[in-house]
């Protein structure tokens, strides 16, 4: 397997595992879109509609393989995934400049999706990959984009439609990371692609191929993700939030005997009743998952 080919390898399986990871944040399924090997003379950053700024979201890994990933949205993709993972509608305003709650919401995301693509190398590489956490910068031009980021030999760029917003995947990776790559898949065995046909065996857009998503599908199952209750909620202003004092009483906008929401990912997943175990803790008794009702003797968590 020559470079080009182990490029494209590596951009399907990990453009395929950020979309699974957006899929599950997004309230509508993400646009897949291509994924190619980015020409040596050429920007990886080009052609990114920059107009009204971009969020860029890097990360580089820290162990296994050298090399990184960024993830640029437009300023409005970016404002709904924060909203989709506080399981709220976007603001109205969306040319407000983005808060430091939103940026630290879609650093939490993109750490989701980064995981999601460390998983696909390490099912290509045959080995585990680690990542630092997220680095979050805003962008007013593919020249900042350049300059934030340092230059690699190589880079693999996919695109998505996430939210009804443009997103894309930068993948910047090292002469020794290419060396690690193609060795390993040859020692693995894979069959050998050459021309159009190896391409096309990618799938048209690029896809992973049909086994290395079944093995991305299960490394995918290890990835943590955050789940919480939620009894209810209110609106206060910002200047009376911190003004509260010990003892005060919010009303939340449910009654007490009113299921209580499970949300995985900031997205309502599932539904139940508060009970307390024989240990003293709270747990939830799920009645109704994904749409499904339980059983009277729901999955208790």
């Amino acid at each position: 397997m020559n470079a080009p080919e182990a490029l494209m390898r590596l951009g399907a399986s990990t453009a395929e595992a950020v979309a699974k990871a957006l899929d599950a944040i997004c309230p509508a399924p993400v646009q897949r879109g291509d994924v190619g090997v980015v020409p040596g003379e050429e920007s990886p950053f080009a052609g990114f509609p920059f107009e009204r700024g971009a969020v860029a979201v890097s990360v580089h890994y820290v162990d296994g393989v050298t090399g990184g990933n960024v993830l640029l949205m437009t300023p409005a993709c970016a404002r709904a995934i924060a909203a989709a993972m506080g399981g709220e509608a976007p603001p109205a305003d969306a040319d407000a400049a983005l808060t430091e709650l939103e940026l630290s919401a879609v650093a939490e995301a993109a750490n989701q999706m980064f995981a999601a693509a460390a998983s696909a190398t390490g099912v290509v590489l045959g080995q585990d990959v680690e990542i630092a956490p997220p680095d979050t910068r805003l962008l007013d031009g593919p020249a900042a984009a350049v300059e934030a980021f340092d230059a690699t030999p190589h880079a693999v760029s996919a695109t998505f439609q996430a939210c009804g917003e443009p997103c894309r995947l930068v993948q910047l990776v090292p002469n020794a990371f290419v060396v690690r790559m193609t060795r390993a898949l040859d020692e693995q065995g894979t069959e050998q692609l050459s021309g159009n046909a190896g391409l096309s065996a990618l799938g048209i857009a690029g896809r992973a191929v049909p086994g290395e998503e079944r093995a991305l599908d299960d490394a995918l199952r290890d990835i943590r993700v955050r789940v919480w209750a939620e009894l209810g909620r209110t609106r206060v202003s910002l200047g009376a939030a911190p003004e509260l004092p010990p003892g005060a009483v919010l009303e939340l906008d449910r009654k007490a005997d009113d299921p209580v929401d499970l949300y995985v990912n900031g997205l309502r997943f599932a539904s139940g009743r508060l009970v307390l175990t024989e240990e003293g803790e709270w747990a939830l008794r799920l009645e109704e998952v994904a749409g499904r009702t339980q059983s009277t003797e729901g999955a208790l968590i």
